[in-house]
């Protein structure tokens, strides 16, 4: 499965200029781990840079005037960063698989005279086949929709013949749209096409135990949506097609939330599906409206982790409100272990500010945000602070080294 690497952001509100992990341009740094958590404390920036994850996938499913006109952000001049007149930038290097060639993808976002957001340039690159050094090379590039795509699997700077004719000159007329996602739908371009693909997968995590209280209508579906809206309809799926993970998932349930001996769903007559929770404790069973925040959001994380065609990539902000801290060291370790998997593993990426969650993990994968003294958000890899690294090395967990002020970068 595809991981991120790297991943760099510019000029989005406080992230002045901010990188995690490594990009092509840095031989030394480390890549990000397939389990990364991003801490800090209230105002560093924690909510701004998940929302960096989201606005990059919503300016594809959607376009980037519309992206930056969400309500969770307001408008273009809202975004960008105070005193500076230069484009909102993105920058992701990630490879498809483990030993692939990494690609990287810049996005830069502008606006017109007229004020209106657009898409300023885009660039796809990739190093060619037995190269090892120098500039990777762009298979894409487009500036106001103007520029040059090769077509096929592979492209060799300075070739002849029928690499030459794998070059073609590009000229769109909507700016509005990025072009990875007009050119993406062609056959003649299945690199664009990947990233696409794999860029559209993204799911960010905007669980609302309310919402997932809702009585939705019946019908089976594959995957849990971003509001957790339909996870009685994901049940009933589950059930359905995959018994022996929607049993697994209730003994973890049972193991971490007492009372719970079953979960299953039912048809009303009406045709709504409810999602039924039986407690040995009573005679008869309780319904989702009837359950705590904690459950319903811990039972949500596991079924979005046991998802037989799982996303590539999740983002979650602070799964651990409305759970009991003694849970927060067991979800850690559930979302790190389907990060660190074999095979079809989904990389997760989270913030928090609870040092219990912290307690589960190693420095390598935290990273930590302050604030520096022109107002704008700095970070840093906790592995990189090598008193941190010296006493999680003795034993102490690095949750309790957080609370103890040994994180604090400024």
């Amino acid at each position: 499965m595809a991981l991120i690497e790297g991943f760099r952001v510019r000029n989005y509100r406080a992230l002045r200029d901010v990188t995690l992990g490594k990009l092509s341009t840095q031989q030394n740094s480390e890549p990000l781990t397939p389990f990364t958590v991003v801490i800090g404390k209230n105002g560093a920036g924690k909510s701004t840079l998940f929302d960096a994850f989201g606005f990059v996938s919503d300016c594809l499913t959607h376009d980037v005037e519309a992206a930056c006109d969400m309500k969770q952000r307001g408008g273009f001049d809202r975004m960008r960063s105070l005193g500076t007149d230069e484009p909102i930038q993105f920058e992701i290097y990630y490879r498809e698989a483990k030993g692939e060639r990494p690609i990287t993808y810049e996005l830069a976002i502008n606006v017109d005279s007229s004020g209106r957001p657009y898409v300023q340039s885009e660039v796809l690159k990739q190093r060619r086949k037995n190269q090892k050094h120098g500039r990777p090379f762009p298979f894409l590039r487009l500036d106001h929709g103007r520029g040059t795509v090769w077509a096929g699997e592979e492209a060799v700077e300075g070739a002849t013949g029928e690499e030459d004719r794998a070059q073609e000159d590009v000229d769109l007329t909507d700016l509005r749209r990025l072009g990875i996602a007009t050119l993406g739908t062609l056959k003649e371009h299945p690199r664009i096409r990947r990233f696409r693909d794999f860029l559209k997968g993204w799911y960010l995590s905007y669980f609302n135990p309310d919402m997932a209280r809702v009585i939705p209508s019946a019908g089976a579906q594959r995957h849990l949506n971003s509001h957790g809206d339909n996870i009685g309809n994901v049940v009933q799926y589950m059930e359905r097609e995959h018994r022996a993970r929607f049993d697994a998932i209730l003994k973890r349930i049972a193991e971490k939330i007492p009372g719970v001996h079953s979960i299953r769903h039912i048809e009303s007559p009406d045709k709504r599906v409810l999602l039924q929770f039986n407690d040995g404790a009573f005679a008869d069973p309780f319904y989702a409206g009837q359950m705590s925040d904690g459950t319903l959001k811990m039972f949500a994380y596991l079924l979005l982790m046991e998802d037989p065609e799982p996303p590539p990539f999740i983002c979650i902000e602070e799964p651990e409100n409305g759970l009991y801290h003694g849970l927060l060291d067991s979800l850690a370790r559930e979302l790190r272990g389907h990060a660190t998997g074999q095979v079809h593993t989904p990389q997760i990426f989270v913030t928090t500010h609870q040092p219990y969650f912290v307690d589960a993990l190693s420095p390598k994968e935290v990273w930590i945000l302050g604030k520096g003294k022109d107002g704008f958000s700095t970070i840093r890899r906790a592995s990189d602070l090598a008193l941190v690294q010296n006493l999680v090395d003795e034993g102490l967990p690095l949750g309790s080294l957080w609370y103890s002020n040994y994180l604090e970068t400024n």
